[in-house]
């Protein structure tokens, strides 16, 4: 009988974790967690020299009216800033910021997320990220650098 109670008992813990650790994945759309796997997939897809801005694939990761306005701008050659407007840089190391992509935790600000992100273990560069949800996916709508006003 006391044999069977401890494994009742094992099963029991053994099905709470799996559906602990099943809750966890599930709320693993965090503002900083779209953010990084947005950075994973555009430094990834760069590097193939594709320009992620005009893959379909970015609307899973930022929002169709901040995508429509940036490609607008890419066509009539008025993209802001003299840098990819994603990562604040002209050039950058893919294989370090591929490797050193560091999400912070997010800032909420009422329904706006503000992500710090760090790449690379070198020459560091930060930008902020601003994300919404919508639906219940975490998008993004603009990334602004940390430089000082110029």
């Amino acid at each position: 009988m006391k044999k069977l109670l401890t494994l009742a008992v094992s099963v029991l813990l053994l099905v709470s974790g799996l559906l602990f650790q099943q809750g966890a994945f599930a709320d693993s759309a965090t503002p900083d967690a779209s953010t990084k796997a947005f950075y994973a997939w555009y430094i990834k897809l760069e590097s193939k020299e594709t320009y992620p801005l005009l893959d379909k694939g970015i609307y899973a990761y930022v929002t169709k009216a901040t995508v429509d306005k940036l490609r607008s701008a890419y066509r009539h050659n008025r993209l802001p800033g003299d840098a990819d407007y994603f990562t604040k840089v002209q050039d950058y190391d893919e294989q370090d910021w591929s490797n050193n992509i560091a999400t912070h935790q997010a800032i909420m600000l009422e329904d706006v997320a503000v992500v710090p992100v760090t790449f690379g273990s070198k020459d560091k560069i930060s930008v902020l990220v601003f994300l919404r949800k919508q639906g219940k996916d975490w998008k993004i709508t603009k990334v602004d650098d940390t430089l000082d006003y110029q």
